[in-house]
């Protein structure tokens, strides 16, 4: 089974403020298609503290690996800047459609700066950084969720068969 990793990244869910809602959503999400994950890590608004739970989880030989929070403007929103240093190539599209897809119910979708990439270093892995919130959770499983097993298959070398559809 192939392994998936959820962080969340919030100063406010780290110190118990309030409590994590989009992590179990995309956990719950990750495992009702077929990926075995553990609970949601929760970190803080830190560049080097989620730079480290993201390699953690990489490895742990996660191959998924999705961040939630720290896409907006605000000082403290720093997981785009601690994933782009991560990431060797990065997956536009992806995050595009998230935000399109949000957009269409709530404006403030489009001022999300989530990016989405691949990790070259091994194993490698694809990093999503879905929006903090619950909406912003759902969003991203939708788009990415019918695609997560045939990514997974190109990290390994798998040929584009555009024949067939993706595995589920």
């Amino acid at each position: 089974m192939t392994r998936a990793a959820v962080i969340t990244c919030s100063d406010r869910a780290a110190h118990d403020v309030y409590e994590d809602r989009s992590g179990p959503i995309l956990r719950d999400a990750l495992a009702g298609l077929g990926f075995e994950v553990a609970e949601p890590v929760i970190v803080p608004d830190d560049r080097e503290l989620i730079r480290g739970a993201v390699l953690a989880a990489q490895r742990d030989g996660a191959r998924i690996i999705c961040t939630t929070g720290g896409t907006g403007i605000s000082p403290t929103d720093v997981t785009v800047e601690a994933l782009r240093d991560l990431i060797t190539h990065e997956i536009p599209g992806l995050m595009e459609e998230v935000r399109r897809l949000g957009a269409q119910k709530e404006p403030r979708a489009l001022l999300s700066r989530g990016i989405a990439g691949v990790m070259e270093t091994e194993p490698r892995c694809v990093v999503i950084n879905a929006p903090g919130s619950r909406g912003g959770a759902r969003d991203t499983i939708d788009v990415i969720g019918p695609l997560l097993h045939h990514l997974v298959e190109q990290l390994d070398g798998a040929d584009h068969d555009l024949d067939r559809p993706a595995s589920g």
